[in-house]
């Protein structure tokens, strides 16, 4: 497997990523799909954290990305999301892998903050906690239990507020 950054070239694979990777019940397209074509369009997208693992042949088998967030109005975070692995893939490796990549690239480029959305049993073994440990605030309709964050090198204590995430994530 092969983490890098996205390409042109990589749009449809990381739709079809997401898409399988988050089957809707009612079969219709999940919104992680369209979510991060939305997140390209934005202002927050920041390319260098959208990042996709392959497979010995080439082939995108997951992808995850973070784009910029703000935190009391302040451009001082990253909201991570969404990350998603071929069914096939999954429980691989994948994911963490993704996930320690796109952390590590946010601390390599001084991004005090990453936050996301998740299930609280699986993301402290990445260094998550609930953010408002932290002093940062999930934004509306999100509850306090599901939103994580992970301070990185460049934290600072005067980070606090509500977080906001890229525009796109207001239409979810």
């Amino acid at each position: 497997m092969l983490i890098r950054r996205e390409t042109p070239a990589d749009v449809d694979a990381i739709r079809a990523v997401h898409a399988a990777a988050f089957t809707a019940p009612d079969d219709g397209v999940p919104i992680e799909a369209t979510l991060v074509d939305a997140l390209r369009a934005d202002e927050g997208w920041l390319p260098a954290y959208s990042l996709v693992a392959t497979d010995p042949d080439g082939q995108v088998v997951g992808h995850v990305v973070a784009t910029r967030g703000q935190v009391a109005g302040q451009p001082v975070a990253l909201g991570l999301g969404p990350l998603g692995v071929l069914p096939d893939w999954q429980r691989r490796g994948v994911g963490s892998a993704l996930m320690h990549a796109v952390l590590g690239a946010a601390d390599a480029r001084d991004e005090p903050l990453v936050v996301l959305l998740g299930h609280p049993d699986y993301y402290p073994r990445f260094g998550f906690r609930p953010a408002v440990e932290l002093g940062v605030t999930p934004p509306q309709p999100w509850g306090p239990q599901y939103f994580q964050a992970r301070p990185l090198s460049a934290w600072r204590e005067s980070i606090r507020g509500e977080f906001r995430y890229a525009a796109p994530f207001d239409e979810l």
